[in-house]
């Protein structure tokens, strides 16, 4: 499996320009699309997450969680799939119930598959995994859409608060796959993540009948494209040598 260069919309990437197939030849070469929503609480390393998959790089600070939808084409066994993965704002717990808005609620109906996300270094956000899963279920009632669990922020031992065996002892008994990463430090752990989620979907709608295939459409935020993610990555190493130059 390997990411191809260029990130940018589905939109742009659809066939239909000079030198294209005849309709019914271009509907047949069209990559299958596989839509990830990424859903956890706040500060957890959703986006971090997202933006290390789909770009290598690690990028530590950013912008408030806006919900951006991130496109891309990957190559899956041997065939090309149009990849969505849509982030998504943190989830909070209000007097022990949880609180979803509507637009998330779109989301996690919308996606084929989800990855739910929490931090080592925050034991609240590892309450959140039974409510979440729960809640996804709820949602895609009679549909098994797969869902993965990571435990973010692997490196920061040093003042976790949730137990790595803790997170796997629950993915376990949500029959869930558990993945610990460092999305700052490790790269292949979120690509095996991903890789997963887009395997188990490719695999369901190979089985599944076109009505079950078709496409769902939510109102789409903006979608950073490549230019975006790369003024974010060197206004990072921008602050970084300044810190140095300072010191």
């Amino acid at each position: 499996m390997r990411l191809t260069q260029s990130m940018c919309t589905i939109a742009e990437c659809a066939p239909g320009g000079e030198g294209c197939p005849p309709a019914a030849a271009a509907a047949a070469a069209r990559p299958r699309l596989v839509k990830i929503a990424v859903v956890g609480g706040s500060g957890v390393g959703k986006t971090a997450l997202v933006v290390r998959f789909l770009t290598r790089r690690f990028i530590g600070d950013y912008e408030r969680n806006a919900g951006n939808l991130y496109s891309r084409h990957i190559q899956i066994d041997g065939e090309m799939l149009a990849i969505q993965v849509q982030d998504t704002p943190g989830v909070q717990i209000h007097e022990h119930s949880l609180h979803c808005n509507e637009q998330l609620n779109r989301c996690i109906r919308w996606a084929d598959a989800l990855v739910i996300v929490f931090s080592i270094t925050d034991y609240k956000s590892y309450e959140l995994l039974s409510h979440l899963y729960h809640h996804v279920r709820q949602l895609h009632p009679g549909n098994a859409v797969p869902v993965v669990i990571v435990a973010n922020k692997a490196d920061l031992l040093h003042i976790k608060e949730v137990e790595p065996q803790h997170g796997l002892q629950l993915a376990n008994m949500l029959g869930c796959t558990f993945y610990e990463v460092s999305v700052s430090e490790n790269y292949n752990d979120v690509f095996n993540a991903f890789h997963l989620l887009c395997k188990e979907v490719s695999k369901q709608q190979t089985t599944s009948t076109p009505e079950r295939r078709r496409t769902s459409l939510i109102p789409r935020p903006k979608s950073p494209n490549m230019q975006d993610l790369k003024r974010r990555f060197k206004q990072a190493l921008s602050a970084k040598v300044r810190t140095v130059t300072s010191v």
